[in-house]
C-alpha cells in the first residue's frame, strides 16, 4: 500500500519525524554503513522494515535471522526487486532462537571473533489472543522475555555495542498478559549495567502489519468475507516505515537503558478501528453496509457485494486484556522531551531487582519442568513481579469475535 493511501486511512496527512530525520538522517546513515547487524525476527513486519533501512544504507554485514521461512523468502526477494545488492555480508537464517541451532550459530560467531555491533531482536508474540490458553500463554512468556533474555547475553559475550529490543505502548501500565511480558521483558533488559548498552522503543499499533485487524480485512476482502471491528476502542497508529525509523533511532543514539517513544500531538492521530475500516473499504471502492449481527454479515455476503457493497459487524468490546487507551511512559518514569521534535525518552536510572527477576525466572522453570501450569499459576508470578498489573478479564476472548 502506498504511504499517501496509509495515512489517509489512519487519518494523517503528513508522516511523522520528518524534521527529527532532517537533522539526524546522515549521523544515522553513516553509523550503519559502518557497522555490523545480527536482526533476530527480521522478517516480521517491523523486523522487515527495519531490515529494508539498514539494507539501503550498505551495511558492512547484516544477518536475519526468523523462524518463518516463507517470510524469510518474500523479505531476499523484496530487497533484491527494489533495492538490489549492497556492498556488504548480507545472509537469511532460518531457525528458532531458543533452539540449539542458535546456540551453535552463537558459538561459531564468538569463536570467529567477528562480533555484531549491535544485536536487534524483534521476535514477539503481540497478540492479546495469546492468553487465551496456559500453553500458548508460557510460549509468549519464553519469546517476549526469555529469548530477549538469551540474545542479550550473547550480545554481552560478544562483545555487541548495543542490544536493542522493540517493546509496545501496552508495556505501561499493562492491563493484559501481552503488555505485561514486555513490561518484564524490560526490567531483564534494563535491569543491569554493562559494557553493552541496551534500549528499546514503545509505539502504537503500526497499521495493516501482518496479523493485525486492518490486515485480516484484507484477508477477508481476499477470500469474500464480512469484515468485523471493534466501534469503541481508538487508536493510535504509525506505518511499518516510521516504527522502523522510531526504532533506529532509539538503536543508533539511544544511551543505555533508554526508552524511545512517539510524542503524543495532533499529528499523531486517535481513530476507532470501525472507522478505518470504513475508510478501508471505501477507498478500495466498496460502500459499508453496517448488519447488526454476525450472521446477518455472512449471510449477506454475496447479495451485498454484487451491488458494490461490503457487509460489516461493528461490536462494542468486551474481550480480556483490551486497555480503554494508549500511554508510552508511566507517571513514575523520567522523560527527556526536548532531545527531538517529536520523540520521547524514558530515562530508567534505577535498576531492578535482580532477586526479584532470578525468583519469577525460577517460578517460570519449575512449571515447566513439573508439566502443569494454569493461567493462574502464571497470572500470579507475573503480579508477584507486577504488583500493580491491572488484568482486565472478562472471560472472553478475541478467538470469540469473527
Amino acid at each position: 500500500m502506498q504511504t499517501e493511501s496509509l495515512l489517509k486511512l489512519i487519518g494523517r496527512a503528513a508522516p511523522l519525524f520528518v524534521e527529527d530525520i532532517q537533522k539526524h538522517g546522515d549521523s544515522l546513515a553513516e553509523k550503519i554503513s559502518q557497522s555490523r547487524f545480527l536482526v533476530v525476527g527480521g522478517a516480521g513486519s517491523i523486523g522487515g522494515a527495519v531490515v529494508r533501512e539498514l539494507f539501503a544504507k550498505n551495511p558492512r554485514a547484516l544477518h536475519v535471522i526468523d523462524t518463518s521461512e516463507n517470510n524469510l523468502a518474500e523479505l531476499v526477494r523484496d530487497l533484491r526487486s527494489t533495492i538490489g545488492y549492497t556492498d556488504g555480508d548480507f545472509h537469511a537464517y532460518c531457525f528458532d532462537v531458543l533452539g540449539p541451532e542458535f546456540d551453535a550459530f552463537a558459538h561459531n560467531a564468538i569463536k570467529q571473533s567477528r562480533p555484531y555491533d549491535y544485536v536487534l531482536n524483534f521476535s514477539a508474540l503481540k497478540h492479546v489472543r495469546s492468553e487465551k490458553d496456559p500453553f500458548t500463554l508460557m510460549r509468549l512468556i519464553d519469546v517476549n522475555i526469555f529469548l530477549t533474555k538469551k540474545l542479550l547475553e550473547f550480545s554481552r559475550c560478544a562483545g555487541a555495542k548495543k542490544f536493542f529490543c522493540v517493546s509496545t505502548d501496552k508495556a505501561a501500565n499493562p492491563v493484559n498478559m501481552m503488555g505485561a511480558s514486555k513490561r518484564i521483558m524490560e526490567m531483564f533488559l534494563l535491569g543491569g549495567k554493562s559494557n553493552t548498552a541496551v534500549s528499546t522503543a514503545r509505539f502504537a499499533n503500526v497499521a495493516f502489519s501482518d496479523g493485525s485487524l486492518p490486515h485480516a480485512w484484507t484477508q477477508r476482502i481476499q477470500k469474500r468475507q464480512p469484515i468485523a471491528a471493534p466501534n469503541d476502542i481508538r487508536r493510535y497508529f504509525v506505518t511499518g516505515q516510521e516504527g522502523a525509523q522510531l526504532c533506529l533511532f532509539s538503536i543508533l543514539q539511544g544511551n543505555d537503558r533508554e526508552i524511545y517513544f512517539p510524542k503524543l500531538s495532533a499529528k499523531l492521530h486517535l481513530i476507532t478501528f470501525s472507522a478505518m475500516a470504513e475508510r478501508y473499504l471505501q477507498d478500495i471502492g466498496y460502500e459499508p453496509m453496517l448488519c447488526k449481527s454476525e450472521d446477518e454479515a455472512r449471510d449477506r455476503v454475496g447479495e451485498l457485494i454484487a451491488k458494490k457493497k461490503w457487509p460489516c459487524f461493528f461490536f462494542k468490546t468486551d474481550t480480556t486484556g483490551e486497555k480503554d487507551f494508549e500511554e508510552f511512559y508511566t507517571d513514575g518514569e523520567q522523560v527527556d522531551w526536548d532531545r527531538y521534535e517529536e520523540l520521547g525518552v524514558v530515562q530508567n536510572e534505577a535498576f531492578a531487582n535482580q532477586d526479584q527477576l532470578s525468583e519469577f525466572e525460577g517460578r517460570i522453570e519449575s512449571m515447566k519442568r513439573s508439566r502443569e501450569w494454569t493461567k493462574t499459576d502464571l497470572l500470579t508470578a507475573f503480579s508477584k513481579l507486577l504488583p500493580t498489573f491491572a488484568h482486565k478479564e472478562t472471560g472472553k476472548t478475541l478467538d470469540n469475535r469473527m
